[in-house]
């Protein structure tokens, strides 16, 4: 599966909402335009970004098919299907591959703990079975599902098992087990890291590709770091990270990505609030909000990388 990696920037989309928390699809078309103007080059469908746990089957299948429909096959689409139920899990893998998906991805069930390998491999092989026809990312995020496993060992010995396992979405701040994952039979396994404000020690680990939600506000920032570790400028490296980590913390002093939903209407895609229990940010925090990010100067750094030089800030 050499020929299906994954490359660049992944945005992990946002679901757009009502103010009723309704399903709001006007806005996804315009979402990606903007996002593949930026330079992302792939979109991560109803991950945690997009409220996939919060979304009915339903509602997860018509978010994914507009997605797919706004990239036209531009960059990759991959839709995020775990569920509690396999067997829903199952059907939106198979739905994501009717639509023309690219690829389909999946957390664990998390509600009755995974304490073992075999049985991850069990329940991932069951998912992935739904969409035979499409690589299946392993979506490996321990804060949020509980399962810690050893992942170079379930890329060992789960590619025995589940024939289209492809890689794993890499969303955990470890990263000599991102690099042992990474050295588990290179030539078939993707490994994409996952978490934005340690990119540079993942591209120094050997990360080619990347997925998450501040790439949706501030891709130019993320693309400036990858061109700088390519041209082995390591200070602008760390000074473009270092920006990433203070954004970062800035925003998580609010519900973090209701706040990131109210940073993507600052930049002009009303796309409402989270579902419960995230809920969303008053008119006063977004004020503030604004204000922080503005002393940071956000809003001229993080549109284009021409507005990264040390000359602009």
């Amino acid at each position: 599966m050499t020929d299906n990696k994954l490359s660049g920037l992944i945005a992990a989309t946002y679901t757009p909402l009502h103010d009723d928390g309704e399903l709001n699809l006007d806005p996804i078309a315009a979402m990606t335009e903007w996002l593949l103007a930026k330079g992302i080059s792939g979109l991560y469908v109803c991950g945690s970004t997009g409220e996939g746990m919060s979304l009915s089957g339903a509602e997860r299948r018509v978010v994914a098919e507009a997605y797919v429909k706004a990239a036209a096959g531009r960059v990759p689409v991959i839709i995020q299907v775990g569920h509690n139920s396999l067997a829903e899990a199952r059907q939106l893998a198979a739905h994501a591959q009717e639509i023309g998906a690219n690829y389909v991805s999946a957390t664990c069930p998390s509600y009755f703990s995974i304490n073992d390998v075999d049985t991850l491999i069990d329940c991932m092989a069951e998912v992935a079975g739904g969409a035979p026809e499409l690589p299946f990312y392993y979506y490996h995020i321990p804060a949020l599902t509980g399962s810690a496993l050893d992942m170079a060992e379930f890329l060992e010995r789960g590619g025995k098992r589940i024939s289209n396992l492809a890689g794993l979405k890499y969303t955990d701040t470890k990263l000599h087990v991102f690099l042992q994952c990474l050295q588990v039979d290179p030539e078939r396994f993707d490994v994409v890291w996952g978490c934005d404000e340690m990119m540079l020690g993942a591209l120094a680990t050997g990360a080619t590709a990347a997925i998450g939600s501040t790439f949706n506000i501030a891709a130019p920032l993320y693309l400036g770091i990858m061109e700088a570790f390519r041209q082995g400028d390591m200070n602008e490296a760390r000074r473009l990270q270092s920006l990433s980590v203070e954004m970062i913390r800035t925003i998580g002093k609010y519900p973090f990505h209701a706040a990131m939903k109210a940073v993507l209407g600052m930049n002009g895609f009303d796309i409402g609030g989270c579902r419960l229990p995230q809920g969303r940010l008053s008119e006063s925090e977004i004020e503030r909000l604004r204000n922080d990010l503005s002393s940071l100067g956000y809003f001229q750094w993080s549109q284009s990388s021409s507005s990264l030089s040390t000359n602009s800030l």
